[in-house]
C-alpha cells in the first residue's frame, strides 16, 4: 500500500487547481488530478502535501492547508489499495503564479468543466465529494 497527499487550492472564483498529467507517470498517465504525490518515510501527510505542492507548482505555503478527507483507491496495476489524504486551502493566486514542474499543465479549472475531465482514479473519487462539501462552500468568497 502506498500513501499519497493531494492538494485542492480554490481561487476566489471557486476554481480548483488541477494538474494535467503527461504520458510519463505509471499511475493515471494523461489524466487530470490534484497536485500531490507520495508520503516519504517518516513524513506526515500534511508535510508531504506542502512539499509536493512546492515541488510540482513552485507554490510554497507556510500554513493554511486543512485536511478534507482520507480516501482509499485501487489502481489497475496494483494488487493493493492506496490511501491518500486531500488537503484544501483558499488562495488568491492565479495561473500566472503556478510554475508547472510536472505534467503538461497545472491550472485553475472551473468546477463544472472539471467534472467532465478525464480524471485520475483518485480525483474521480475525491473531486465530486469535495465540490459537494461544506468545506468547498466555505472556501468560496
Amino acid at each position: 500500500m502506498s500513501r499519497f497527499s493531494s492538494i485542492a487550492l480554490v481561487d476566489p472564483r471557486g476554481w480548483v487547481l488541477l494538474q494535467e498529467r503527461d504520458e510519463h507517470p505509471v499511475i493515471d498517465p494523461e489524466k487530470w488530478g490534484f497536485p500531490g504525490g507520495g508520503v516519504e518515510p517518516g513524513e506526515s501527510w500534511e508535510d508531504a502535501a506542502y512539499r509536493e505542492l512546492e515541488e510540482e507548482t513552485g507554490i510554497a505555503l507556510s500554513g493554511g492547508l486543512e485536511l478534507f478527507d482520507e480516501f482509499s483507491v485501487r489502481h489497475a496495476h496494483r494488487d493493493t489499495d492506496d490511501t491518500f489524504c486531500l488537503f484544501t486551502a483558499p488562495t488568491e493566486l492565479g495561473n500566472a503564479d503556478v510554475d508547472c514542474k510536472e505534467g503538461r499543465q497545472i491550472v485553475f479549472v472551473d468546477p463544472e468543466r472539471a467534472r467532465g475531465l478525464d480524471l485520475t482514479v483518485a480525483a474521480a473519487k475525491a473531486l465530486p465529494r469535495f465540490l459537494a462539501s461544506e468545506r468547498y462552500r466555505s472556501l468560496l468568497r
